[in-house]
Protein backbone atom coordinates (compact mmCIF):
# COMPACT_ATOMS: atom_id res chain seq x y z
CA UNK A 1 0.00 0.00 0.00
CA UNK A 2 1.40 3.58 -0.55
CA UNK A 3 1.58 6.86 0.62
CA UNK A 4 -1.94 8.53 0.70
CA UNK A 5 -0.31 11.21 -1.03
CA UNK A 6 0.39 9.39 -4.14
CA UNK A 7 -3.47 7.72 -4.36
CA UNK A 8 -6.07 9.71 -6.38
CA UNK A 9 -8.30 11.76 -3.91
CA UNK A 10 -12.27 11.92 -4.21
CA UNK A 11 -14.06 14.46 -1.66
CA UNK A 12 -17.35 12.77 -0.60
CA UNK A 13 -20.25 16.24 0.63
CA UNK A 14 -23.24 14.41 2.11
CA UNK A 15 -26.15 15.85 3.20
CA UNK A 16 -26.01 15.47 6.99
CA UNK A 17 -29.04 13.10 7.14
CA UNK A 18 -29.20 9.75 8.71
CA UNK A 19 -30.70 8.32 5.15
CA UNK A 20 -27.98 10.34 3.29
CA UNK A 21 -24.65 10.02 5.35
CA UNK A 22 -25.11 6.06 5.62
CA UNK A 23 -25.00 4.87 1.23
CA UNK A 24 -22.31 7.73 0.53
CA UNK A 25 -19.92 6.74 3.38
CA UNK A 26 -20.83 3.05 2.11
CA UNK A 27 -19.31 4.54 -1.22
CA UNK A 28 -16.37 6.05 0.29
CA UNK A 29 -15.47 2.99 1.76
CA UNK A 30 -15.59 0.76 -1.53
CA UNK A 31 -14.13 3.66 -3.27
CA UNK A 32 -11.27 3.72 -0.85
CA UNK A 33 -11.04 -0.18 -0.72
CA UNK A 34 -10.23 0.11 -4.66
CA UNK A 35 -7.04 2.25 -3.84
CA UNK A 36 -8.79 5.60 -3.47
CA UNK A 37 -7.99 7.73 -1.03
CA UNK A 38 -11.25 9.24 0.51
CA UNK A 39 -12.29 12.36 2.04
CA UNK A 40 -15.85 12.54 3.55
CA UNK A 41 -17.24 15.77 4.56
CA UNK A 42 -20.82 16.83 6.28
CA UNK A 43 -21.56 19.31 8.55
CA UNK A 44 -19.81 19.66 11.75
CA UNK A 45 -23.03 19.12 13.94
CA UNK A 46 -23.45 15.82 12.41
CA UNK A 47 -19.51 15.00 12.45
CA UNK A 48 -19.60 15.47 16.36
CA UNK A 49 -21.63 12.53 15.77
CA UNK A 50 -19.41 10.86 13.58
CA UNK A 51 -16.37 11.42 15.41
CA UNK A 52 -18.00 9.66 18.52
CA UNK A 53 -19.32 6.46 16.48
CA UNK A 54 -16.15 5.95 14.99
CA UNK A 55 -13.80 7.24 18.08
CA UNK A 56 -11.67 9.62 15.41
CA UNK A 57 -10.21 12.88 14.88
CA UNK A 58 -10.76 14.49 12.03
CA UNK A 59 -7.77 14.21 9.14
CA UNK A 60 -7.02 10.84 10.81
CA UNK A 61 -6.54 7.79 7.94
CA UNK A 62 -8.47 4.71 7.99
CA UNK A 63 -7.10 2.26 6.16
CA UNK A 64 -9.84 0.04 3.90
CA UNK A 65 -8.55 -2.11 1.89
CA UNK A 66 -5.97 -1.06 -0.66
CA UNK A 67 -6.53 2.54 0.08
CA UNK A 68 -7.69 5.17 2.99
CA UNK A 69 -10.75 7.14 4.25
CA UNK A 70 -10.58 10.04 6.69
CA UNK A 71 -13.17 12.63 7.85
CA UNK A 72 -13.13 16.78 6.97
CA UNK A 73 -16.28 18.46 8.48
CA UNK A 74 -17.77 22.01 7.79
CA UNK A 75 -19.06 24.61 10.49
CA UNK A 76 -22.47 25.06 9.21
CA UNK A 77 -22.15 28.64 11.11
CA UNK A 78 -25.11 27.78 13.50
CA UNK A 79 -24.82 27.35 17.01
CA UNK A 80 -24.99 23.79 18.31
CA UNK A 81 -28.85 23.74 19.27
CA UNK A 82 -30.13 25.91 17.02
CA UNK A 83 -33.19 24.37 15.88
CA UNK A 84 -33.59 25.77 12.24
CA UNK A 85 -31.86 22.79 11.14
CA UNK A 86 -34.96 21.00 11.47
CA UNK A 87 -36.90 23.02 9.07
CA UNK A 88 -35.37 22.44 5.38
CA UNK A 89 -36.74 25.93 3.68
CA UNK A 90 -34.22 27.25 6.34
CA UNK A 91 -31.71 25.29 6.48
CA UNK A 92 -30.65 23.97 2.89
CA UNK A 93 -30.02 27.77 1.63
CA UNK A 94 -27.43 28.22 5.09
CA UNK A 95 -25.73 25.02 3.38
CA UNK A 96 -25.53 26.05 0.57
CA UNK A 97 -24.19 29.92 1.65
CA UNK A 98 -21.53 28.29 4.07
CA UNK A 99 -20.36 25.28 1.97
CA UNK A 100 -19.78 27.42 -1.20
CA UNK A 101 -17.32 29.29 0.38
CA UNK A 102 -16.23 26.25 3.25
CA UNK A 103 -15.29 23.65 0.38
CA UNK A 104 -13.09 25.45 -1.99
CA UNK A 105 -11.25 26.86 1.04
CA UNK A 106 -10.96 22.96 1.83
CA UNK A 107 -10.21 21.60 -1.67
CA UNK A 108 -6.95 24.61 -1.67
CA UNK A 109 -5.41 23.56 1.69
CA UNK A 110 -5.61 19.72 0.94
CA UNK A 111 -3.61 20.91 -2.37
CA UNK A 112 -1.19 22.55 -0.30
CA UNK A 113 -0.54 19.46 2.22
CA UNK A 114 0.46 17.71 -1.14
CA UNK A 115 -3.17 15.79 -1.24
CA UNK A 116 -5.07 17.48 -4.29
CA UNK A 117 -8.61 16.05 -4.57
CA UNK A 118 -9.40 14.69 -7.91
CA UNK A 119 -13.36 14.35 -8.19
CA UNK A 120 -16.30 15.56 -5.85
CA UNK A 121 -19.01 13.73 -5.42
CA UNK A 122 -22.33 14.76 -3.49
CA UNK A 123 -26.19 13.07 -2.28
CA UNK A 124 -29.12 14.47 -2.94
CA UNK A 125 -30.61 18.00 -1.40
CA UNK A 126 -27.23 19.60 -2.26
CA UNK A 127 -27.10 19.90 -5.83
CA UNK A 128 -25.12 23.10 -5.59
CA UNK A 129 -21.95 20.88 -4.97
CA UNK A 130 -21.15 20.45 -8.92
CA UNK A 131 -21.58 23.89 -9.47
CA UNK A 132 -18.45 24.20 -6.80
CA UNK A 133 -16.63 21.61 -8.44
CA UNK A 134 -17.20 23.42 -11.77
CA UNK A 135 -15.71 26.38 -10.36
CA UNK A 136 -12.93 24.88 -9.34
CA UNK A 137 -12.30 23.11 -12.33
CA UNK A 138 -12.93 19.26 -10.83
CA UNK A 139 -15.04 16.68 -12.64
CA UNK A 140 -17.83 15.48 -10.09
CA UNK A 141 -20.28 12.85 -10.01
CA UNK A 142 -23.91 11.92 -8.18
CA UNK A 143 -24.97 9.51 -5.48
CA UNK A 144 -28.55 9.06 -5.61
CA UNK A 145 -29.36 7.21 -2.60
CA UNK A 146 -33.15 5.82 -3.81
CA UNK A 147 -34.37 3.17 -6.25
CA UNK A 148 -33.83 4.18 -10.22
CA UNK A 149 -37.55 3.53 -10.30
CA UNK A 150 -37.66 6.74 -8.02
CA UNK A 151 -35.04 8.36 -10.01
CA UNK A 152 -37.00 8.00 -13.43
CA UNK A 153 -39.92 8.93 -11.73
CA UNK A 154 -38.34 12.21 -10.57
CA UNK A 155 -36.76 12.80 -13.83
CA UNK A 156 -39.77 12.23 -15.88
CA UNK A 157 -42.10 14.63 -13.51
CA UNK A 158 -39.18 17.17 -13.66
CA UNK A 159 -39.24 17.26 -17.58
CA UNK A 160 -43.04 16.95 -17.81
CA UNK A 161 -42.88 14.23 -20.17
CA UNK A 162 -46.05 12.28 -19.17
CA UNK A 163 -48.91 13.27 -17.17
CA UNK A 164 -48.91 13.03 -13.38
CA UNK A 165 -51.21 14.32 -10.37
CA UNK A 166 -52.28 17.62 -10.11
CA UNK A 167 -54.67 20.21 -8.30
CA UNK A 168 -57.21 19.17 -11.19
CA UNK A 169 -56.69 15.78 -11.21
CA UNK A 170 -55.40 14.26 -8.26
CA UNK A 171 -56.07 10.72 -8.69
CA UNK A 172 -54.88 9.93 -11.99
CA UNK A 173 -51.95 6.78 -12.30
CA UNK A 174 -48.79 7.42 -14.09
CA UNK A 175 -47.07 5.56 -16.89
CA UNK A 176 -43.47 5.83 -17.44
CA UNK A 177 -41.72 3.27 -19.85
CA UNK A 178 -39.83 0.59 -17.91
CA UNK A 179 -42.05 1.09 -15.02
CA UNK A 180 -45.23 -0.63 -13.84
CA UNK A 181 -48.21 1.52 -14.04
CA UNK A 182 -48.12 3.23 -10.71
CA UNK A 183 -51.33 4.39 -8.91
CA UNK A 184 -51.44 8.01 -7.66
CA UNK A 185 -50.71 7.01 -4.18
CA UNK A 186 -47.82 4.97 -5.55
CA UNK A 187 -45.46 7.61 -7.17
CA UNK A 188 -43.06 9.33 -4.81
CA UNK A 189 -45.65 10.82 -2.57
CA UNK A 190 -43.52 14.61 -2.21
CA UNK A 191 -44.51 14.90 -6.29
CA UNK A 192 -48.19 14.41 -5.37
CA UNK A 193 -50.30 17.91 -5.17
CA UNK A 194 -51.17 17.27 -1.14
CA UNK A 195 -48.08 16.68 -0.19
CA UNK A 196 -47.21 18.16 3.27
CA UNK A 197 -43.72 18.10 1.95
CA UNK A 198 -43.13 20.46 -0.76
CA UNK A 199 -39.93 22.05 0.60
CA UNK A 200 -38.47 18.31 -0.17
CA UNK A 201 -39.49 18.23 -3.41
CA UNK A 202 -37.89 21.19 -4.06
CA UNK A 203 -35.03 20.00 -2.50
CA UNK A 204 -35.33 17.09 -4.55
CA UNK A 205 -35.59 18.30 -7.84
CA UNK A 206 -33.00 20.65 -7.05
CA UNK A 207 -30.53 17.74 -8.32
CA UNK A 208 -32.32 17.39 -11.87
CA UNK A 209 -31.68 21.32 -12.40
CA UNK A 210 -28.08 20.48 -11.84
CA UNK A 211 -28.11 16.96 -13.77
CA UNK A 212 -25.58 18.26 -16.81
CA UNK A 213 -22.91 18.85 -14.51
CA UNK A 214 -21.98 15.47 -12.84
CA UNK A 215 -20.03 13.40 -15.18
CA UNK A 216 -21.73 10.54 -13.87
CA UNK A 217 -24.67 9.63 -11.31
CA UNK A 218 -24.14 6.72 -9.30
CA UNK A 219 -26.94 4.20 -8.15
CA UNK A 220 -27.70 2.52 -4.98
CA UNK A 221 -29.27 -0.57 -6.54
CA UNK A 222 -28.02 -3.46 -8.41
CA UNK A 223 -28.01 -3.99 -12.27
CA UNK A 224 -30.16 -7.23 -11.78
CA UNK A 225 -32.21 -6.05 -9.39
CA UNK A 226 -33.64 -3.04 -11.41
CA UNK A 227 -32.29 -3.98 -15.35
CA UNK A 228 -35.07 -2.60 -17.58
CA UNK A 229 -35.47 0.31 -15.36
CA UNK A 230 -31.65 1.07 -15.70
CA UNK A 231 -31.70 -0.07 -19.27
CA UNK A 232 -34.23 2.53 -19.97
CA UNK A 233 -32.48 5.27 -17.77
CA UNK A 234 -29.13 4.74 -19.22
CA UNK A 235 -30.28 6.32 -22.20
CA UNK A 236 -31.69 9.69 -20.88
CA UNK A 237 -28.35 10.00 -18.55
CA UNK A 238 -24.84 8.58 -17.63
CA UNK A 239 -25.71 6.14 -14.98
CA UNK A 240 -23.82 3.78 -13.02
CA UNK A 241 -25.52 1.16 -10.64
CA UNK A 242 -22.72 0.61 -7.73
CA UNK A 243 -25.21 -1.18 -4.97
CA UNK A 244 -25.83 -2.82 -2.79
CA UNK A 245 -23.21 -0.41 -0.77
CA UNK A 246 -23.30 -1.84 2.58
CA UNK A 247 -21.67 -5.42 0.88
CA UNK A 248 -17.76 -4.47 0.90
CA UNK A 249 -16.07 -7.72 -0.04
CA UNK A 250 -12.68 -5.68 -0.55
CA UNK A 251 -12.46 -4.82 3.37
CA UNK A 252 -16.16 -6.58 4.54
CA UNK A 253 -14.96 -5.92 8.36
CA UNK A 254 -14.46 -1.87 7.75
CA UNK A 255 -15.26 -0.13 11.32
CA UNK A 256 -15.78 2.92 9.80
CA UNK A 257 -19.54 3.85 10.92
CA UNK A 258 -22.18 6.55 9.92
CA UNK A 259 -24.34 5.10 12.74
CA UNK A 260 -25.15 8.00 14.81
CA UNK A 261 -27.17 6.24 17.91
CA UNK A 262 -25.41 3.37 20.11
CA UNK A 263 -26.64 -0.05 19.04
CA UNK A 264 -28.52 -2.32 21.69
CA UNK A 265 -24.98 -4.94 22.49
CA UNK A 266 -27.44 -7.83 23.43
CA UNK A 267 -29.83 -7.85 20.38
CA UNK A 268 -27.85 -10.67 18.55
CA UNK A 269 -26.87 -12.49 21.89
CA UNK A 270 -30.89 -12.46 22.11
CA UNK A 271 -31.35 -13.86 18.47
CA UNK A 272 -29.26 -16.39 18.93
CA UNK A 273 -31.67 -17.47 21.59
CA UNK A 274 -34.74 -17.95 19.24
CA UNK A 275 -35.43 -20.58 16.98
CA UNK A 276 -34.89 -20.00 13.37
CA UNK A 277 -37.23 -18.32 11.65
CA UNK A 278 -39.54 -17.38 14.51
CA UNK A 279 -38.71 -13.36 15.46
CA UNK A 280 -40.51 -10.67 13.31
CA UNK A 281 -38.50 -7.55 13.50
CA UNK A 282 -39.68 -4.07 13.75
CA UNK A 283 -37.98 -0.63 12.73
CA UNK A 284 -39.64 2.57 10.92
CA UNK A 285 -36.23 4.20 10.14
CA UNK A 286 -34.84 6.92 11.60
CA UNK A 287 -37.13 9.85 10.40
CA UNK A 288 -40.81 8.19 10.31
CA UNK A 289 -42.67 9.01 13.64
CA UNK A 290 -45.86 6.78 14.02
CA UNK A 291 -48.95 8.11 16.19
CA UNK A 292 -48.97 6.52 19.37
CA UNK A 293 -52.54 5.38 18.28
CA UNK A 294 -50.79 3.12 15.19
CA UNK A 295 -48.38 2.17 17.97
CA UNK A 296 -50.98 0.36 20.29
CA UNK A 297 -52.50 -1.32 17.31
CA UNK A 298 -49.18 -2.95 16.20
CA UNK A 299 -48.62 -3.77 20.09
CA UNK A 300 -51.88 -5.52 19.96
CA UNK A 301 -51.25 -6.84 16.67
CA UNK A 302 -48.33 -8.45 17.50
CA UNK A 303 -49.60 -9.93 21.02
CA UNK A 304 -52.72 -11.61 18.77
CA UNK A 305 -50.16 -13.24 16.45
CA UNK A 306 -48.60 -15.01 18.93
CA UNK A 307 -45.00 -13.94 17.16
CA UNK A 308 -41.84 -13.28 18.74
CA UNK A 309 -40.55 -10.00 18.02
CA UNK A 310 -37.22 -7.41 17.80
CA UNK A 311 -39.03 -3.41 18.17
CA UNK A 312 -36.49 -0.70 17.38
CA UNK A 313 -38.48 2.23 19.32
CA UNK A 314 -36.25 5.04 18.71
CA UNK A 315 -36.60 8.22 21.10
CA UNK A 316 -38.08 11.03 18.77
CA UNK A 317 -35.62 14.05 18.12
CA UNK A 318 -34.72 16.29 20.76
CA UNK A 319 -35.88 19.14 18.93
CA UNK A 320 -38.98 18.00 17.28
CA UNK A 321 -41.29 18.42 20.06
CA UNK A 322 -42.82 14.88 19.71
CA UNK A 323 -43.14 12.62 22.81
CA UNK A 324 -41.32 9.31 23.33
CA UNK A 325 -44.19 6.24 22.16
CA UNK A 326 -45.29 4.83 24.85
CA UNK A 327 -46.52 0.61 24.64
CA UNK A 328 -49.78 -0.31 25.73
CA UNK A 329 -49.86 -1.38 29.29
CA UNK A 330 -49.43 -4.97 30.29
CA UNK A 331 -47.84 -5.20 26.99
CA UNK A 332 -44.76 -6.31 28.03
CA UNK A 333 -45.83 -8.51 30.59
CA UNK A 334 -48.03 -10.47 27.91
CA UNK A 335 -44.67 -10.20 25.65
CA UNK A 336 -42.40 -11.97 28.53
CA UNK A 337 -39.19 -13.77 27.06
CA UNK A 338 -40.91 -13.71 23.70
CA UNK A 339 -40.39 -10.10 22.74
CA UNK A 340 -37.69 -7.55 23.12
CA UNK A 341 -37.41 -3.55 22.81
CA UNK A 342 -34.58 -1.69 21.41
CA UNK A 343 -34.08 1.86 20.69
CA UNK A 344 -31.30 1.01 18.45
CA UNK A 345 -30.45 -2.14 16.35
CA UNK A 346 -27.18 -3.29 14.23
CA UNK A 347 -29.92 -3.65 11.29
CA UNK A 348 -27.62 -5.30 9.52
CA UNK A 349 -27.13 -8.00 11.55
CA UNK A 350 -29.86 -8.59 12.60
CA UNK A 351 -31.33 -8.77 9.36
CA UNK A 352 -28.88 -11.37 8.34
CA UNK A 353 -29.55 -13.53 11.71
CA UNK A 354 -31.19 -16.63 11.00
CA UNK A 355 -33.70 -16.24 14.03
CA UNK A 356 -35.35 -13.65 12.05
CA UNK A 357 -38.93 -14.58 10.04
CA UNK A 358 -39.59 -10.92 8.50
CA UNK A 359 -38.89 -7.34 8.65
CA UNK A 360 -41.67 -4.75 9.54
CA UNK A 361 -40.36 -1.66 7.80
CA UNK A 362 -41.42 1.57 6.72
CA UNK A 363 -39.34 0.81 2.98
CA UNK A 364 -36.86 3.52 3.08
CA UNK A 365 -34.31 2.81 0.08
CA UNK A 366 -31.51 1.62 2.44
CA UNK A 367 -33.99 -0.54 4.65
CA UNK A 368 -35.25 -2.51 1.10
CA UNK A 369 -31.92 -2.76 -0.03
CA UNK A 370 -30.95 -4.34 3.13
CA UNK A 371 -33.77 -6.75 3.08
CA UNK A 372 -33.07 -7.80 0.01
CA UNK A 373 -29.72 -8.34 -0.29
CA UNK A 374 -30.24 -10.34 3.30
CA UNK A 375 -32.81 -12.45 1.73
CA UNK A 376 -35.31 -10.77 4.31
CA UNK A 377 -39.14 -11.02 3.52
CA UNK A 378 -41.11 -7.93 4.40
CA UNK A 379 -43.84 -6.52 5.92
CA UNK A 380 -44.59 -2.96 3.77
CA UNK A 381 -45.58 -0.07 5.77
CA UNK A 382 -44.80 3.14 4.03
CA UNK A 383 -45.38 6.86 4.86
CA UNK A 384 -44.11 8.98 2.37
CA UNK A 385 -41.96 9.87 -0.38
CA UNK A 386 -39.73 6.92 -2.04
CA UNK A 387 -41.35 4.50 0.52
CA UNK A 388 -44.81 4.02 -0.77
CA UNK A 389 -42.78 3.18 -4.42
CA UNK A 390 -40.40 1.05 -2.60
CA UNK A 391 -43.18 -1.05 -1.24
CA UNK A 392 -44.87 -1.43 -4.66
CA UNK A 393 -41.33 -2.67 -5.90
CA UNK A 394 -41.21 -4.71 -2.74
CA UNK A 395 -44.48 -6.48 -2.97
CA UNK A 396 -45.66 -6.32 -6.57
CA UNK A 397 -42.72 -6.33 -8.49
CA UNK A 398 -39.67 -8.38 -6.20
CA UNK A 399 -42.48 -10.25 -4.77
CA UNK A 400 -40.63 -10.57 -1.25
CA UNK A 401 -43.59 -8.88 0.70
CA UNK A 402 -47.13 -8.55 2.24
CA UNK A 403 -48.41 -5.14 2.45
CA UNK A 404 -49.73 -3.20 5.61
CA UNK A 405 -50.52 -0.16 4.68
CA UNK A 406 -50.67 2.20 1.68
CA UNK A 407 -48.81 5.12 2.83
CA UNK A 408 -49.22 8.49 5.27
CA UNK A 409 -52.31 9.69 2.77
CA UNK A 410 -54.93 7.14 3.89
CA UNK A 411 -55.32 8.89 7.06
CA UNK A 412 -56.01 6.10 8.90
CA UNK A 413 -54.81 3.58 11.73
CA UNK A 414 -53.85 0.05 10.54
CA UNK A 415 -56.12 -1.84 12.93
CA UNK A 416 -54.82 -4.79 14.95
CA UNK A 417 -56.53 -7.38 13.28
CA UNK A 418 -54.79 -6.45 10.05
CA UNK A 419 -51.87 -6.49 11.54
CA UNK A 420 -51.71 -9.69 13.01
CA UNK A 421 -53.20 -10.72 9.68
CA UNK A 422 -49.83 -9.49 7.46
CA UNK A 423 -47.56 -11.04 10.94
CA UNK A 424 -49.49 -14.18 10.09
CA UNK A 425 -49.26 -14.37 6.40
CA UNK A 426 -45.43 -12.90 6.76
CA UNK A 427 -44.57 -15.95 8.91
CA UNK A 428 -46.29 -19.30 8.25
CA UNK A 429 -47.73 -20.74 5.25
CA UNK A 430 -47.41 -20.69 1.67
CA UNK A 431 -47.10 -16.70 1.31
CA UNK A 432 -44.25 -16.70 3.57
CA UNK A 433 -42.57 -19.48 2.22
CA UNK A 434 -43.19 -17.57 -1.66
CA UNK A 435 -41.47 -14.65 -0.01
CA UNK A 436 -38.71 -16.20 1.28
CA UNK A 437 -37.90 -17.97 -1.82
CA UNK A 438 -37.81 -14.90 -3.71
CA UNK A 439 -35.58 -13.13 -1.63
CA UNK A 440 -33.25 -15.40 -1.06
CA UNK A 441 -32.91 -15.08 -5.12
CA UNK A 442 -32.32 -11.93 -4.94
CA UNK A 443 -29.70 -12.32 -1.77
CA UNK A 444 -27.97 -14.14 -4.41
CA UNK A 445 -28.50 -11.47 -7.21
CA UNK A 446 -27.39 -8.79 -4.42
CA UNK A 447 -24.02 -11.29 -3.69
CA UNK A 448 -23.00 -11.77 -7.09
CA UNK A 449 -23.54 -8.03 -8.43
CA UNK A 450 -20.77 -7.21 -5.33
CA UNK A 451 -18.63 -10.04 -6.12
CA UNK A 452 -15.24 -9.35 -7.79
CA UNK A 453 -16.03 -9.58 -11.49
CA UNK A 454 -20.23 -8.88 -10.64
CA UNK A 455 -22.03 -5.95 -12.33
CA UNK A 456 -21.49 -3.67 -9.92
CA UNK A 457 -18.01 -4.34 -9.20
CA UNK A 458 -17.33 -3.64 -12.57
CA UNK A 459 -19.23 -0.50 -12.59
CA UNK A 460 -17.01 0.62 -9.32
CA UNK A 461 -13.84 0.17 -11.09
CA UNK A 462 -14.94 1.81 -14.27
CA UNK A 463 -16.13 4.66 -12.29
CA UNK A 464 -11.73 4.39 -10.18
CA UNK A 465 -10.81 4.20 -13.82
CA UNK A 466 -12.19 6.90 -14.75
CA UNK A 467 -11.71 9.06 -12.09
CA UNK A 468 -7.71 8.06 -12.34
CA UNK A 469 -7.87 9.57 -16.09
CA UNK A 470 -9.37 12.14 -15.39
CA UNK A 471 -7.18 12.75 -12.62
CA UNK A 472 -3.66 12.26 -14.94
CA UNK A 473 -5.75 14.66 -17.26
CA UNK A 474 -5.73 17.69 -14.34
CA UNK A 475 -2.63 17.11 -13.50
CA UNK A 476 -1.46 17.23 -17.33
CA UNK A 477 -3.37 20.61 -18.11
CA UNK A 478 -2.14 21.92 -14.43
CA UNK A 479 1.80 21.05 -15.79
CA UNK A 480 0.93 22.53 -19.09
CA UNK A 481 -0.16 26.06 -17.35
CA UNK A 482 2.61 25.93 -15.24
CA UNK A 483 4.98 26.00 -18.19
CA UNK A 484 3.27 28.81 -19.77
CA UNK A 485 1.98 26.27 -22.14
CA UNK A 486 5.32 25.65 -23.97
CA UNK A 487 5.62 21.76 -23.73
CA UNK A 488 8.22 21.12 -26.06
CA UNK A 489 10.87 19.76 -24.06
CA UNK A 490 8.61 17.71 -22.03
CA UNK A 491 7.48 16.34 -24.84
CA UNK A 492 8.85 13.39 -27.85
CA UNK A 493 9.18 14.95 -31.51
CA UNK A 494 7.83 12.21 -32.93
CA UNK A 495 11.18 11.73 -35.25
Amino acid sequence: MGSETQLVHVFLVSFPGQGHVNPLLRLGKRLAAKGLLVTFTTTESFGQDIRKANATESDKLTAVGNGFIRFDFIDDGWEEKDPRRQDLDEYLPQMELVGRKRIPQMLSRLAEEGRPVSCMINNPFIPWVSDVAEEVGLPSAMLWVQSCACFLSYYYYYHGHVPFPNENEPFIDVQIPSLPLLRWDEIPSFLHPTTPYPYLRRAILGQYKNLSKPFCVLLETFQELEHEIIEYTSKLCPILPVGPLFKNPKAPNCAVRGDLLKADDHCIEWLDSQPPGSVVYISFGTVVYLKQEQIDEIAHGVINAGVSFLWVMKPPHPDSGLEPHRLPEGFLEKAGEKGKIVQYSPQEQVLAHPAVACFVTHCGWNSSMEALTSGMPVVAFPQWGDQVTDAKFLVDVFGVGTRMCRGEHEGKIIPREEVERCLREATAGPKAEEMKANALKWKKAAADAVAEGGSSDRNIQAFVDEIKQRSLEITAAKSKHTAGGDTSSAEPTGN
